[in-house]
């Protein structure tokens, strides 16, 4: 048996042997259980205390990372390299190949960022070059996020952390939003700022903990605009709401005789002839 396990390769200077094959597979496979132990530990403790997805993730991947980079100096260790000399040795390579290809460290450095810092988490929801997504998943180098559309994006982190992003589910669940919509003049303002905020109350999405506003904006060329603002918690479904509370206004204006001005133009001809 020992003869078997002391059989192996020869690869530049260093003896492979079927028992360092088979120590690193076990190895390795040890610590897939150890993490996949943990993650469970870590939901159930969870679970009891409420704490959030995200921060859970975050947990559970950078133990693995820690956990894999322990198995990979003892894989190496084991079939006789040496660590310490790796490390000095490849110091000058890594710089020359860092020089070309810095935008993946970059993309490293902003994971290990995201992951610490936890301003963007799994499960949330963040607004980046006019777009809205769901983040789903957090690795070190990028980040995949879900759109409104189901269409599944692949984001290299430092986008996320260099980038303005708007993260609408950060801290506070409640998220405000706004409608812009103007009426004629001769209109009754004080009407309209009653019937916006009952629309605004009827819909079943809008929370009740928070009173929306109407703000009179400004007095346009043709129009008295208004601005109907409101609080929601499902930030992913605020085109809907908006499109909801929009078409409910357009009825209720309709039903009080209301007018949405649109922008018209007089022509006068003057006849020369006469």
């Amino acid at each position: 048996m020992e003869e078997w396990f002391d059989k192996g390769l020869h690869v530049q200077g260093y003896h492979v042997t079927l028992g360092d094959i088979l120590y690193i597979v076990v190895l390795f496979a040890i610590i897939r259980l150890v993490i996949f132990g943990i993650r469970l530990v870590v939901k159930k403790a969870s679970d009891k205390r409420g704490m959030d997805e995200g921060i859970r993730f975050t947990l559970v991947k950078l133990i693995s990372y820690f956990l894999y980079t322990i198995g990979v100096a003892m894989a190496l260790d084991q079939i006789g390299v040496n660590i310490n000399a790796l490390l000095v040795g490849s110091a000058a390579l890594l710089v020359g190949v860092g020089l070309g290809i810095q935008h993946i460290f970059n993309d490293i450095v902003s994971g290990f960022v995201i992951l610490f810092e936890g301003v963007v988490r799994v499960g949330d929801i963040i607004e980046f070059d006019g777009m809205i997504a769901r983040v789903v998943r957090i690795d070190i180098r990028t980040s995949k996020v879900v759109n409104r559309k189901g269409v599944y994006l692949i984001v290299p982190n430092s986008k996320i952390t260099s980038n303005s992003v708007i993260n609408w589910t950060h801290h506070d669940l409640h998220s405000r939003f706004d409608i812009q919509v103007g009426v004629a003049y001769g209109s009754n303002t004080a009407k309209v700022k009653r019937l916006l905020l009952e629309v605004a109350k009827e819909h079943p999405l809008v929370v009740s903990d928070r009173q929306p506003e109407v703000v009179f904006m400004d007095f346009a060329d043709s129009s008295l605009n208004m601005e109907l603002r409101f609080w929601a918690t499902r930030p992913w479904q605020m085109d809907q709401i908006k499109s909801d509370i929009r078409f409910r206004i357009d009825e209720v204006f309709r039903e009080h005789d209301i007018k949405i001005p649109f922008p018209q133009r007089e022509m006068y001809v003057w006849d020369q002839s006469k």
